[in-house]
């Protein structure tokens, strides 16, 4: 019985003690971090021809700055690389097309952050979101294309504001970030662009290092 508590409480010891290690709170410091990971885009609200989308993954890294305001509120901009797009698929004067659509941006989002505990911080607010470039891969019964455009003659919106929530698991120096976020504007510039009307909306998962 003796033997059996002692093994109980060292376990317990060593539970607290890597708990404390890699969960210290940092709710009341600056601190600033790098993060990667992916995003999973589709778009929503979309206009056009028999035009149908489908999900896809991409590319999501950059810097996050954490800036506190008292213990349980502050703030978190951030600066990202983000890949957005999707599957696509429809029909131009009858004949049918498919195409994969990938979209470059610098997204900026600002957020408040409420940090209850160490451990969780929940993160929401807008996002600047400015098109860098595009590529399409295109395939139907009458062309072939695969090119790359970072939409100098296409009318294309390339400042996008969007809205921004998720949030991060705080172990120490390691932060597990989730996001879901989604676009305020269309992409549809003045409305001349041939390019189908939408609005991104994506979810993104990252893992980061605090310094």
């Amino acid at each position: 019985m003796k033997k059996t508590l002692l093994i109980f409480a060292m376990v317990a010891l060593t539970t607290v003690t890597v708990f404390g290690q890699y969960n210290q709170d940092s709710r009341k410091r600056v601190s600033v971090g790098l993060k990667a990971g992916i995003n999973l885009s589709n778009v929503y609200d979309s206009e056009g021809e028999q035009f149908n989308a489908d999900a896809k993954f991409g590319l999501a890294a950059g810097l996050f700055v954490s800036i506190p305001l008292g213990s349980l509120f502050g703030i978190q901009p951030e600066i990202l690389f983000s890949q957005k797009g999707y599957s696509g698929s429809g029909s131009i004067l009858g004949s049918s097309y498919s195409y994969k659509y990938t979209s470059n941006f610098v997204d900026v989002p600002l957020m408040i952050a409420f940090k209850p505990v160490s451990l969780i911080t929940i993160l929401a607010g807008p996002q600047y979101s400015f098109l860098v470039s595009d590529k399409y891969v295109f395939n139907s019964a009458v062309i072939d294309i695969d090119q790359q455009n970072e939409f100098e003659n296409d009318n294309i919106r390339k400042n996008i504001l969007c809205f921004i929530g998720g949030a991060d698991i705080n172990f120490s120096k390691i932060v597990i970030g989730a996001r879901v976020g989604w676009d305020i504007q269309d992409n549809k510039g003045d409305g001349t662009s041939e390019t189908p009307r939408y609005k991104n909306v994506w979810y993104q998962a990252t893992i980061g290092f605090r310094f």
